[in-house]
């Protein structure tokens, strides 16, 4: 069983900068991808950030040049920090790991955090 606790969330101005961390605790032999996903009300869960365990990463365009996606493996944590925040980054964040325990490559989502960004 492994769990994906978020943090850092919460009400930000247009403009501003929030970093969201996640914590994977748990039992698993490695850590391959990490990511974030957002998903705002009404709408499905996208794919915001991601970063292999050899530190390639990924972005949405929407989000490219303004969030930036890290990882600690001696911490098991995997970071997103979000710069010039935009009304339309407003969602729900979710901590996402693909990861291997028993020759078998299983997936863990978190709880989620909200992210709030006013005009």
């Amino acid at each position: 069983q492994v769990q994906l606790v978020e943090s850092g969330g919460g009400l930000v101005q247009a403009g501003g900068s929030l970093r969201l961390s996640c914590v994977v605790s748990g039992t698993f032999w490695s850590l391959n991808s990490l990511g974030w996903y957002r998903q705002a009300p009404g709408k499905q869960r996208d794919l915001v950030a991601t970063i292999t365990s050899g530190g390639l990463t990924h972005y949405a365009d929407s989000v490219k040049g303004r969030f930036t996606i890290s990882r600690d493996d001696a911490e098991n944590t995997v970071d997103l920090q979000m710069n010039s925040l935009k009304p339309e980054d407003t969602a729900v964040y979710y901590c996402s790991a693909e990861y291997v325990y028993g020759f078998i490559t299983q997936h863990s989502w978190g709880q989620g955090t909200q992210v709030t960004v006013s005009s």
